[in-house]
């Protein structure tokens, strides 16, 4: 629990690691504290949900997008979270149909996500990454935007870990080649005070990341 003299309408929360940090206004009693406590991580939790669905919802994510996209064609007989891709972002094994996507993915944009899933179902019709496969892809509009992001964050995590910039970014590959929704973005909830406090209204922040 964070206090501020400076935060006057907003509380927010985050998480910074293993824990969850909530800045409210100084002039909080203990009784608002343990309200907007409640209110909060009740409300992270729930985005969290959204944001990191099971191997179930995956795999009708997937669906969705094969028959948005890719006229239904490519049918995977599983897409599961996976917690040892390495430095990759998913992969395919095309000769069972199963799609691992890395569990580091959960949390991401929903558009990054779904680039992701994109890039292993059609591995399922074009085993390398030749002009044909990236023609499919050409039709996913936010192709190009979701590859720099990852290459972003695996620059980002590359340079913490070593120092130095990385010679290559997290890859989105399939295991037998051996080349490299709606948004759920942050936003402001409008909240209102506790009853009998004497405040105007509280907007409520939920955030992954502290404010700057």
């Amino acid at each position: 629990m964070r206090r501020s003299r400076n935060r006057v309408r907003t509380v927010t929360a985050y998480r910074d690691g293993d824990r969850t940090i909530i800045a409210i206004p100084a002039r909080f009693t203990r009784a608002q504290e343990r309200e907007w406590v409640q209110r909060m991580v009740t409300r992270l939790e729930r985005q969290e949900r959204r944001r990191r669905p099971s191997d179930l919802q995956l795999a009708e994510r997937a669906a969705g997008l094969s028959t948005r996209y890719l006229a239904g064609r490519a049918r995977p007989a599983s897409v599961t979270w996976s917690s040892n891709q390495g430095r990759r972002w998913g992969s395919c094994t095309p000769l069972d149909g199963t799609i691992r996507i890395s569990d580091r993915l959960q949390g991401m944009p929903g558009w990054v996500l779904d680039y992701v899933l994109l890039h292993e179902l059609v591995h399922l019709l074009h085993a390398g990454h030749g002009p044909d496969f990236w023609a499919e892809l050409d039709a996913y509009p936010r192709t190009d935007r979701a590859r720099g992001f990852l290459e972003g964050v695996a620059y980002g995590h590359e340079r913490a870990r070593t120092g130095q910039p990385p010679t290559l970014g997290g890859d989105v590959d399939d295991e037998s080649d051996d080349d490299p929704t709606e948004e759920d973005d942050d936003a402001g909830l409008d909240g209102t005070g506790l009853d009998g406090t004497g405040l105007d209204e509280v907007d409520e922040v939920v955030a992954d990341r502290p404010e700057r």
